[in-house]
């Protein structure tokens, strides 16, 4: 009996240590169930918190007032692979501020105050699987190279945002997408919005609830339509007035160089005519004052 105690002494006292020493370098107010788990949920932070463990690879920070990230914030976090930044106050979110996060496979950025998605805003994160952008009353902008290099990425969520439109680049560039939320937003279903109708009937299969599941109203009247309402011939006349607008565009700049060239050389001609008539002038008026 004895000798077991005696082996099991050192390794209790070794299991104590490492406990102890995780719970030091957990933040304060904040809980590490494991040792590479920092939970720091719904505890009222306005500043992202201290002494985060270099390790951690799941950080939990949603149901606070975080309003921003400093650039460098994930720079030695390299083993981040799981962020939930869900429901703070973030505005904005600076370029580059991911593209050290090499390992990151899961981004959380819904029910936040983003207005745009700038282009590099998540620096090629080519690990990154599933992207949360929804809930965001006030995002109405994404560039269209504001997902270029997600190569890995699967689920993208703009549900419920401010999106107006959207250009069909910030999508089709995205290779392995296989679930996309667009449903919510104030979609105008103008000339502006054609090609992306074109790109979610394609891609209606990656839409959860297909195109039913998405509405947008009429430049007309406001009207608001579900797309299963729409085909391709609803917008067969913007194309054509693009086309037309493109032709007139041509023979109007066509004719004006025309007729700036035509006055611009009837002006030149004129003047090297007066220039003439006056030399002949001064001539005949010198030869009958030496006579």
């Amino acid at each position: 009996m004895l000798p077991c105690v005696c082996w099991l002494q050192p390794l209790l006292v070794l299991l104590s240590s490492v406990l102890r020493a995780q719970g030091e370098n957990c933040p304060a107010s904040c809980m590490c169930p494991d040792p590479h788990t920092v939970d720091c949920s719904g505890r009222g932070l306005t500043l992202l918190p201290d002494e985060i463990p270099l390790d951690v690879r799941r950080l939990l920070l949603s149901d606070n007032w975080i309003p921003r990230i400093p650039s460098d914030f994930l720079v030695l976090y390299s083993d981040l692979v799981y962020l939930d930044l869900r429901n703070n106050a973030l505005s904005h979110i600076e370029p580059g501020t991911l593209s050290t996060s090499s390992r990151l496979v899961f981004l959380d950025l819904g029910s936040n105050n983003l207005t745009d998605i700038p282009s590099g805003t998540f620096g090629q994160s080519r690990s990154l699987i599933k992207l949360r952008l929804g809930n965001n009353p006030y995002l109405s902008m994404v560039n269209e190279d504001a997902f270029l290099g997600l190569t890995s990425l699967r689920e993208l969520e703009l549900e419920r945002n401010a999106l107006s439109g959207l250009q069909v680049g910030a999508l089709s560039q995205l290779p392995s997408l296989r679930v996309v939320r667009l449903e919510g937003n104030p979609w105008v279903c103008n000339c502006n919005f054609a090609n992306l109708f074109a790109w979610l009937e394609e891609n209606s299969h990656k839409l959860p609830n297909g195109v039913e599941g998405i509405e947008c109203s009429l430049p007309m009247d406001g009207r608001q339509v579900s797309l299963s309402q729409l085909s391709q011939d609803s917008f067969r006349e913007c194309q054509i007035t693009l086309t037309l607008t493109d032709l007139l565009i041509i023979i109007f700049s066509g004719i004006s160089v025309s007729v700036v060239a035509i006055m611009t050389s009837f002006f030149l001609a004129s003047i090297v005519h007066c220039f003439q008539r006056t030399s002949k002038t001064s001539k005949g008026d010198e030869e009958e004052s030496e006579e």
